[in-house]
């Protein structure tokens, strides 16, 4: 008896699909269970498609992809449908693809095979469902749909490991998982689950031609499956004992391939029987898809952060040594988005006078550029402070430094033109002299220090300064000079720090003072933590805890890189040492000097009054002593032809202190009390200190004079 007969007495068909032609060829049986006459026949692809169920031909191309790239039989469940649309009859189809090379060197595929009715159980019969069911599909694609939503969310090998590990597969979930990664000739274990700590160590440090699953998996890029011990034990006994005492049933190694490369294999091991239908195998074969890209990308994510922070790391300086008297605290955090690079920077520099210079910056731009020049114009401060240059010179010759970088020939590309545009960059620079606590500060269009007084007052200390870096080759930048008295700590930060967050600089400002000002570090009872703990707390303000080195939904809110330098000089109320007893509150002083040349200053002056007195208890005093010194400042200004010099003091306890403030000028002409009429500009000085202040006088000097006036806080505190 003929083959042929053999299969038809069983009712079962043969065909013969051949891609390349777009032809099917079918003798009798397979035609008649297709719903066509009964006799051979060859017909085109679309014909035969026709016949099948919409959902089961796009399951059966996704099966005959499979059985392509593991070189192992196409067995599908289709249901054959009539010309009206309805199901006539169920077959189970079995076939094996083969390749075909063409001259050319295309590849197509044949499939050879053969195809069964199948009878679909009966109500009230016991028959077993195929695990092809469109619940079964719905539930698998609502996993690989969840799956690959979390594997593409996963930012590091970690996360992506966690990940696998925590895939719920429907109908076969595995209790044991292992990712396997290669390096040179060897495999390792890049991450488990399911398993003991130590229980990786046989598997890693593997040389590829061990008889091992993975190792083959790696070696061939095909996936192996072996549903029972028996199977495991029969292919590959040499390592059956490493895996025996596991004590798993089935096993199923994958391939893990990106672009055409193999990176590695992942096994899933299971306690229970699985036979690995082809839609159990589908499921994996996408997993591990999917499981490969996720740890490619997590890859490059990786080395690119060890890239540039370590690029970052190797320009940022170390805080030099500790500085007899005063205490030194800093940090970087870069943005968020891109590289994590970016042209923020700050330094500590030893100068050849004894004295130590501060300096913080801001290179236009977050780019690979703006950090290539942040690193090069820190080296440029640096050179010419240890020159021993004065702060004036010192950002003056930077500028120049920097313009020169930035202007060259014309470039020969839109990419090389950009890369060589014009950058400006922000600066302050402090030289300190650690024994008498003086400051002389220039600044080049960066934000102005703040210093949080013995009291935890925190007022904005205005500077004179220049354009930023680079604009203008030749800029000069004015020198302004005051003292850090001690107990009092000054912080530096760039804009960042100020305007992240959707902040201005004032909103921004604002939000820093409370955390400069708040008791959470307070020197009494966070004495140890020091500036450390406040640096930590500045920078969490702006976008979170610790968000500049974890994920979270904080992590994008750094839209700019951030640098801050804080600065105390030891003394009761710093924080920085053991607390020293206070038996009175300390005073609140500032000093701010108005040019003659830098009237608009006079503001400036207005807003240190506001915030020298920012809890004082009348609001009706503070306005009298801000609209008193605008006069006596104006005066100085329009009446002499030199600066003036205003110092103002509150000192004593909440509710009952003395406010004193002093303006000194050049000029020996004493002041005269005038009777001004409705219509006169001026003339009125006297006549305000006399009405609004308590108290008021004119000292004269040796070289001009010092009017003063003093008020007394009126409220009580409760």
């Amino acid at each position: 008896m003929r083959t042929e007969d053999v299969l038809a007495a069983i009712a079962t068909g043969l065909w013969r699909w051949d891609n390349a032609s777009g032809t099917v060829t079918l003798d009798s049986e397979a035609a008649r269970l297709l719903g066509l006459p009964a006799e051979p026949v060859v017909l085109p692809e679309v014909a035969v498609r026709s016949r099948f169920h919409p959902v089961d031909w796009n399951e059966i191309n996704g099966i005959v992809n499979l059985a392509v790239a593991e070189g192992t039989l196409a067995e599908a469940r289709l249901r054959i449908m009539d010309e009206d649309g309805r199901v006539l009859r169920t077959v189970r189809s079995r076939s094996r693809p083969l390749e075909n090379r063409s001259v050319d060197g295309c590849v197509d595929y044949e499939l050879i095979g053969t195809i069964q009715e199948i009878a679909e159980p009966q109500p009230g019969t016991t028959a077993v469902h195929t695990p092809i069911t469109g619940d079964w599909r719905r539930s698998r694609e609502a996993f690989l749909l969840d799956a690959g939503r979390a594997l593409a969310e996963a930012r590091s090998t970690a996360e992506v490991l966690r990940v696998a590990a925590s895939l719920s597969m429907p109908g076969f979930n595995p209790d044991g998982l292992a990712v396997f990664g290669v390096a040179g000739d060897r495999l390792s274990v890049i991450g488990h689950h399911g398993h003991g700590p130590g229980d990786e160590d046989l598997f890693t440090d593997m040389r590829l031609d061990t008889d091992y699953p993975a190792a083959e998996v790696v070696r061939t890029g095909r996936a192996i499956y072996l549903p029972s011990p028996d199977d495991y034990k029969r292919r590959f006994p040499a390592t059956w004992p490493l895996a025996q005492r596991f004590g798993r049933i089935s096993w199923a190694f994958l391939p893990l391939i990106v672009a055409g490369r193999t990176m590695g294999a992942w096994m899933a091991a299971f306690k229970h029987p699985v036979s690995f239908s082809p839609d159990e195998r589908s499921v994996l074969t996408t997993v591990a898809r999917m499981l490969a890209q996720a740890l490619q990308r997590a890859g490059v994510a990786e080395s690119e952060r060890e890239l540039t922070s370590g690029l970052q790391r190797s320009m940022m300086p170390m805080l030099g040594p500790d500085i007899p008297g005063m205490q030194i605290a800093a940090r970087y955090v870069p943005t968020g988005g891109g590289l994590e690079v970016g042209g923020d920077w700050y330094d500590m520099i030893p100068l050849p006078s004894g004295r130590f210079a501060l300096v913080i910056g801001d290179v236009q731009g977050h780019d690979v550029r703006a950090a290539g020049l942040m690193g090069q114009l820190r080296i440029a401060v640096r050179a010419y402070a240890s020159e021993g240059h004065r702060p004036d010179a010192v950002l003056s010759r930077a500028s120049r430094f920097l313009a020169g970088l930035c202007s060259s020939k014309e470039a020969d590309s839109y990419e090389e033109s950009d890369f060589r545009s014009p950058r400006f960059a922000t600066c302050l620079y402090v030289e300190c002299d650690p024994e008498t606590g003086l400051l002389e500060v220039a600044r080049a269009g960066h934000p102005d220090p703040a210093i949080r007084m013995t009291d935890g007052t925190v007022l904005m200390r205005p500077t004179a300064g220049g354009l930023p870096l680079g604009i203008v080759p030749d800029t000069d930048y004015p020198t302004t000079r005051f003292t850090l008295e001690p107990g009092e700590t000054m912080m530096l930060c760039t804009d960042g720090l100020i305007e992240t967050g959707g902040h201005d600089l004032d909103t921004g400002w604002a939000r820093l003072r409370a955390i400069l000002e708040s008791e959470t570090h307070d020197p009494v009872t966070h004495a140890s933590d020091g500036l450390e703990k406040l640096a930590d707390l500045l920078v969490q303000a702006v976008h979170g805890p610790s968000s500049h080195h974890t994920t979270g939904p904080l992590a994008d809110r750094r839209e700019d890189d951030i640098a801050v330098v804080l600065l105390c000089r030891d003394g009761a109320g710093c924080g920085c040492g053991a607390p020293a007893a206070q038996l009175t509150r300390p005073a609140r002083r500032t000093v701010l000097t108005v040019a003659q040349a830098e009237p608009e200053r006079i503001a400036g002056a207005r807003r240190q009054i506001r915030e020298l007195l920012h809890d004082w208890a009348d609001e009706e005093q503070v306005d009298s002593a801000v609209l008193i010194v605008s006069e006596m400042v104006t005066n100085v200004l329009l009446h002499t032809d030199g600066d003036a010099l205003l110092a103002a003091e509150a000192v004593g306890e909440l509710g009952t202190r003395r406010l004193r403030i002093e303006v000194a000028d050049a000029s020996d002409e004493l002041p005269h009390k005038r009777h001004p009429g409705e219509m006169a500009s001026s003339g009125r000085g006297v006549l305000l200190m006399e009405m609004l202040a308590d108290t008021w006088g004119v000292d004269p000097r040796g070289e001009g004079k010092s009017i003063w006036f003093e008020m007394y806080e009126q409220a009580k505190y409760g």
